[in-house]
């Protein structure tokens, strides 16, 4: 199985909202998802947990390319701009730090028309145990 497979059905949260990996090569991935109703939150715009969790989707996908277990333990978002229905958003994530123990991303969430509608940066920690798949993608 691919990193991406593994990710795309192992987590099952982003599965379950519809967030899928769409790209992942060592030091980067895309994730993507199209914003529906049940992503609305009480003001009628994409809820913040949606865009966190499709950003740290694509962070686990950069962040275990290595083929070492690799789990978040710090991300910080910062929303700029409201996702509306039927947006199609995509996370892009990018290695800064390939540290052995502590590598270092940033990402950046967008939206079709590719306006910036959040950012996030996030720090993992390096287990020291192998994560085996077969391929990238």
């Amino acid at each position: 199985m691919t990193l991406l497979e593994s990710l795309n059905t192992g987590d099952r949260f982003a599965a379950s909202i519809g967030a899928q990996l769409t790209e992942l090569r060592e030091g980067y991935a895309k994730a993507e998802l199209t914003v529906e109703e049940r992503h609305l939150n009480g003001a009628g715009v994409c809820q913040g947990g949606v865009m966190y969790t499709l950003a740290d989707l694509a962070f686990a996908g950069v962040a275990n390319s290595h083929g070492i277990l690799t789990l978040g333990i710090s991300n910080t978002i910062t929303f700029l701009k409201s996702g509306q229905l039927g947006d199609r958003i995509t996370a892009e994530c990018t290695e800064t730090f390939d540290h052995r123990k502590l590598p270092y991303c940033d990402m950046k969430i967008t939206n079709q028309r590719g306006e910036l509608l959040a950012i996030m940066t996030g720090l993992a920690y390096r287990m020291r145990k192998d994560f085996p798949f077969e391929a990238l993608m």
